[in-house]
């Protein structure tokens, strides 16, 4: 799917997906409460750095590939 937000997924892996979005898209409002968010739906600190190192990859992966105007390969665009 496209939009996890219609995804079937239980409540963690949804608390998981809200936060990677929001870092995505608003990084600058990230705040201890959604920290504590992921570590009342299970998360311990080291599953909580592993969630923002992918996070901050592809964004990084992404940005670099945007820079130097890499395009995808046809196959990807149809994903």
């Amino acid at each position: 799917m496209r939009d996890y937000r219609q995804a079937a997924v239980d409540d963690r892996r949804r608390a998981m997906l809200d936060y990677a979005a929001k870092l995505t898209r608003t990084p600058g409002e990230m705040r201890k409460e959604d920290v504590l968010s992921l570590r009342g739906a299970g998360f311990e600190d080291r599953d909580i750095l592993g969630i923002v190192e992918v996070v901050g990859y592809y964004a990084y992966v992404n940005r670099l590939a945007d820079g130097l105007g890499v395009e995808l390969e046809g196959e990807l665009d149809e994903a």
